[in-house]
Order: structure tokens, then C-alpha cells, then sequence
């Protein structure tokens, strides 16, 4: 079964978290609208946050590592990575089953898609910025 999900307006690791229980209890996952994904806190904040994550390098050749990924949705396929037990067989096949997309495929126009009510941006009192917003700062044009 297939299970397509608008991250329009959904908080970043509240939906990762629902995501992640969904793909390792068997069920492929497929996000879109990843730019519209929401992070909560102050626009520098989370800037200066980034910024300083973006200079962690290894010291002996940096292009082995860490990799600092820049789309929306490589972003959101990470924290969802950092959910799942990756180093068992069962965390690498659920994380097989998930796709994102930055927008929504012709393919998928159609199809219904899916809200968790529980990761809503609603929810949110104060500031936040979605993962397109971050991204653009990041230097990637969407």
C-alpha cells in the first residue's frame, strides 16, 4: 500500500516521526510539497544553526564527509534517516520505501493526499520557516 503525503504546512519532525513508523511497519511512503515543510523557531536562529553545520568537515579529506545536503528534499529524507535503525536490514528497506518530491509530480496530481492533523503548523505559536525558505538561504534555486 502507498500512502501519499502533502508536507504543506507540517512540522518537520512530527511528520518525519509519523513517516518513519509508517515505512517500517511495511508501507510505502511518498512526501511532496517538501519545500513546504515548516521548522519552528527564529529565522536566524535556525540560520546561524545551519551555518554552523555547514562548516563541520573531516579533517583529513573533506569531500568524504559529512555530507551537508542543501534540496528540501534531501533534507527531509535525512531527519527521517536519523529515525529509523539504519545500520539493521530493516531500517535500510523502510528508508527504500520512501520518496520525496519538491512539488507535486504529474502522476501524483491526482491522487488524494494525506494530512497528519497531529503535525500540523497550526499547532505553532510562534515563528517558523519552511525548508524551502532555508534551502534558498542554503543557495539552492527551487
Amino acid at each position: 500500500m502507498t500512502l501519499v503525503v502533502d508536507g504543506s504546512g507540517q512540522i518537520l519532525g512530527r511528520l518525519a516521526s509519523l513517516v518513519a513508523k509508517r515505512l517500517l511497519e511495511g508501507e510505502r511512503v511518498i512526501v511532496v510539497n517538501s519545500e513546504k515543510i515548516v521548522l519552528s523557531g527564529r529565522r536566524s536562529t535556525i540560520f546561524r544553526e545551519y551555518d554552523e553545520w555547514m562548516e563541520v568537515r573531516g579533517r583529513t579529506n573533506p569531500r568524504k564527509g559529512p555530507k551537508h545536503f542543501r534540496r528540501p528534499d534531501d533534507i527531509f529524507r535525512q531527519v527521517v534517516r536519523g529515525m529509523l535503525p539504519i545500520k539493521k536490514a530493516k531500517g535500510r528497506e523502510a528508508l527504500g520505501r520512501l520518496r520525496v518530491h519538491v512539488g507535486v509530480p504529474e502522476d501524483l496530481s491526482n491522487v488524494s493526499k494525506t494530512t497528519f492533523p497531529e503535525a500540523s503548523a497550526g499547532k505553532l505559536g510562534g515563528r517558523f520557516i519552511t525548508l524551502g525558505e532555508l534551502s534558498r538561504y542554503l543557495g539552492v534555486e527551487i
